[in-house]
C-alpha cells in the first residue's frame, strides 16, 4: 500500500487518459470524521462544494456510498446531480439509475421486527443506538463502555440466532457498529459493479477509470472490484496491511486535498 501523493504523477496520467472517470467516496470515515453518534456526521461546505464542483466537471461522475439509508445520505450531503448509493448498495439512485434491491417484503418486516426487539433488549446498555434502515439495521456501539460491549454482542447474537439460521439475514461488522442484512449475495461492491456497468465503457476508444475512496471493513467488497476493474482504490486511515487498496490517505483532510487536485487536472 502506497501513499496516493506519493503516486501523483502516476495517477494524474491515468485521469489524462481516461475519457470518463468514476469517482465514489464512502461517507462517514472518508468525507466526515468518524463520531460518537451518527446524526452528528456533518459534512462541512468545504467539503460539499469540492463535491458540487466535481460533478460539474464533465469528465467526472461523482458518487457517495454509504451504509446509511438513502434518504439519510443523500439528506446529509445534499448535492444534486451525483450517484446516491445507501443500505450497502440495497438502494441507488442517479441520473438514469435508480435500483432497489428486489429483497422481498417479509426480509423488510423482518428487519422492522428485529430493530424493535433489539431496541427492547439492549435499552439498558448506554451507549447503544439501533437504527432501522428498512433494508438494513445498524447498531452503534461507539459510546458503550467497554466492560459492556460482549454484553452488547450477546444480546445481538440471541435476537437475531433464529432469523439468522433460517438464512434470512446475516451479521456483518463494521467500525464500532454491527450490521443486520438480508441473507443475500449483495454488499457495496455489488453496487459498485452495477454502476461501472451502466456508466462505464462503451467502445474500445472510450477509456473508463473507476476510483473508490473508503475507510471501513465494508469498502473491501468495493476495493475489491474496483481492482478487478483495474481502478484507483484507495484507504483512508493511514497504512493498513488488511486491506486491498492499492493506495492510501491518511485523513478527511487528505480525501479533501485529493478532491482539489482533481479539480486542477480536467477544465472544461
Amino acid at each position: 500500500m502506497q501513499h496516493l501523493f506519493s503516486n501523483w504523477d502516476k495517477i494524474v496520467s491515468r485521469i489524462k487518459s481516461a475519457s470518463r472517470v468514476l469517482l465514489l467516496f464512502d461517507y462517514d470515515g472518508t468525507l466526515t470524521p468518524i463520531v460518537g453518534r451518527p446524526e452528528l456526521a456533518i459534512l462541512s461546505e468545504e467539503s460539499r462544494q469540492l463535491l458540487k464542483n466535481l460533478s460539474h466537471k464533465r469528465h467526472f461522475i461523482v458518487g457517495v456510498v454509504s451504509g446509511r439509508g438513502l434518504n439519510d445520505i443523500q439528506s446529509k450531503v445534499g448535492v444534486n446531480g451525483i450517484i446516491y448509493v445507501g443500505n450497502h448498495g440495497f438502494e441507488i439512485k442517479g441520473t438514469g439509475l435508480n435500483y432497489v434491491h428486489p429483497v422481498n417484503d417479509e426480509i423488510k418486516s423482518i428487519m422492522g421486527t428485529l430493530s424493535q426487539m433489539l431496541n427492547n433488549s439492549l435499552g439498558t446498555i448506554r451507549g447503544v443506538i439501533v437504527e432501522d434502515k428498512r433494508f438494513t439495521v445498524s447498531i452503534h456501539y461507539r459510546l458503550v463502555k467497554k466492560k459492556e460491549i460482549d454484553r452488547v454482542k450477546d444480546i445481538l447474537q440471541r435476537v437475531v440466532e433464529a432469523a439468522r439460521l433460517s438464512d434470512k439475514v446475516k451479521i456483518t461488522y463494521g467500525k464500532k457498529v454491527y450490521e443486520i442484512r438480508p441473507d443475500v449475495h449483495w454488499h457495496k461492491g455489488m453496487a459498485v459493479k452495477l454502476i461501472i456497468e451502466k456508466y462505464g465503457s462503451k467502445g474500445r476508444k472510450d477509456v473508463f477509470l473507476p476510483v473508490y475512496v473508503g475507510d471501513d471493513l465494508t469498502d473491501e467488497d468495493a476495493f475489491r472490484v474496483i481492482e478487478n476493474y483495474d481502478g484507483v482504490s484507495v484507504y483512508v486511515g493511514g497504512v493498513n496491511p488488511q486491506s486491498i487498496a492499492r493506495y492510501y490517505l491518511r485523513s478527511c483532510k487528505e480525501v479533501n486535498k485529493f478532491i482539489k487536485e482533481l479539480l486542477k487536472i480536467k477544465n472544461d
